[in-house]
């Protein structure tokens, strides 16, 4: 391009032009291949890409679950950066602050795990009400029909969940109980949480959820655990069987925010059932 501007003489005119760093593999040794994200279990295509020759599949970002504005934002600082230590930027701010000066004359290695820390980072900002429609599909690959349950329903175990996901697919490990009693309990959890006095405990507790009218999070918890300091119980060992008897271990979010959403009769059904199988 330079000679032919030269020749004719347009050299006056001529644009300037400008790359980005080279993207070098995450060890930093070489430029970024196909060969590395296999290797490494990352995506290296924006989308799922079918090789004509071996006819071999790549994943792509799209496909992998990554939303499009993390994977923007993840790219974005691949050889620049805005100047100060901010790292989550939209578009409009990223073509605002971007300015040559600040890319790396040096080669920029390929953090892969900093975009999954991206795309977390975005799940994060969406409102659940998105996301909710987004956890439709991934509800329906797991045999559950979303149509019934409401929106609001779903945009409230998105609300509780999404803290401990970076993928909108990884969602439903961490709800799958909000949408099917238990019919299995964690072993290594029975062992420790459930004796020989849980099931007639569970029972008090039955009896004293019954007698809640006010089944929110707070007007329950506060009955609750006033129940258990008045009846002299071990804190933990008592909510930790609640727990397991509502979720089939012993994780998830807050307990009461977990009963609110299931209502009080599914809450009892399932301490029933526990007490029932686990004997």
């Amino acid at each position: 391009h330079l000679l032919l501007y030269r020749a004719f003489g347009w050299e006056d005119t001529m644009p300037e032009f400008a790359h980005l760093p080279l993207l070098l593999k995450p060890e930093g040794n070489g430029k970024l291949s196909k060969r590395d994200g296999d290797r490494l279990g990352f995506p290296v295509f924006p989308l799922e890409w079918h090789d004509p020759k071996s006819g071999d599949v790549s994943s792509g970002y799209r496909e992998s679950g990554y939303l499009p504005e993390a994977v923007i934002n993840f790219l974005a600082l691949l050889g620049w950066n805005p100047g100060n230590d901010q790292e989550v930027m939209s578009m409009d701010e990223l073509v605002k602050l971007f300015d040559l000066n600040h890319c790396s004359k040096s080669g920029a290695k390929f953090d892969y795990k900093k975009g999954t820390w991206f795309n977390h980072e975005y799940i994060m900002m969406k409102p659940d009400a998105e996301l909710a429609q987004l956890f439709k599909p991934v509800l329906a690959a797991n045999g559950v029909d979303a149509a019934a349950y409401s929106d609001a329903y779903l945009a409230k175990v998105v609300s509780l969940v999404k803290g401990r996901v970076n993928f909108v697919k990884e969602l439903w490990d961490q709800s799958r109980f909000f949408f099917a009693a238990p019919t299995q309990y964690a072993e290594k959890d029975v062992k420790k949480r459930w004796s020989e006095d849980t099931p007639r405990i569970m029972g008090e507790l039955i009896t004293v959820l019954e007698g809640i009218a006010d089944f929110s999070s707070k007007p329950s918890e506060d009955i609750v655990i006033g129940w258990i300091t008045e009846k002299g119980y071990h804190m933990g060992n008592v909510m930790n069987a609640f727990r397991l008897a509502v979720v089939g271990e012993c994780k998830g979010p807050h307990m009461f925010d977990i009963t609110e959403l299931l209502g009080k009769d599914e809450t009892i059904s399932r301490i029933r059932s526990a007490v029932e199988k686990l004997g």
